[in-house]
């Protein structure tokens, strides 16, 4: 019974940790934020992809000009 909570928790915090980088764009109104969504699901399961989508959805928004 206690391994499976452990399980649990561990698949859940992977789920979460993998989607970071998704969830940060959302939560910042990430103009790109689909498309960083496609990255993270698509390249997200390689190092590199994931820290590209994390480093991609930490980037600053453009103010619009105002005229």
């Amino acid at each position: 019974m206690d391994n499976d909570i452990v399980t649990v928790l561990y698949v859940l915090s992977t789920a979460l940790a993998y989607c970071l980088p998704t969830f940060i764009a959302l939560g910042r109104g990430h103009p790109n934020c689909v498309a960083i969504l496609i990255v993270n699901l698509s390249l997200g399961w390689t190092v590199i992809g994931w820290a590209g989508a994390l480093a991609w959805s930490l980037t600053r928004r453009h103010r619009e000009r105002e005229s």
